[in-house]
């Protein structure tokens, strides 16, 4: 996991929306659901509910998300 990874998925959790965060990220939409998607492998965990109007955070979505915005925060401090 890089924190690239967290940065995107912080994003997505935030809008709700893959385009509207690959926008944000300056990413396409494909590369930005296919890195998110590696992240859930990775964690072997879904942190997104996913239809074709709608992106939600499943239970562990919502604890990873204050997880990588702590971490977030302590890396920019850090820097």
């Amino acid at each position: 996991m890089e924190l690239r990874h967290l940065r995107y998925f912080v994003a997505v959790a935030e809008a709700l929306n893959f385009r509207k965060a690959a926008e944000k990220l300056y990413l396409s939409q494909p590369t930005l659901s296919t890195q998110i998607r590696q992240l859930e492998k990775e964690l072997d965990v879904p942190l997104l509910r996913r239809d074709t109007h709608q992106v939600s955070l499943t239970a562990a979505g919502e604890y990873f998300l204050e997880s990588c915005r702590r971490i977030l925060r302590e890396v920019d401090t850090a820097e």
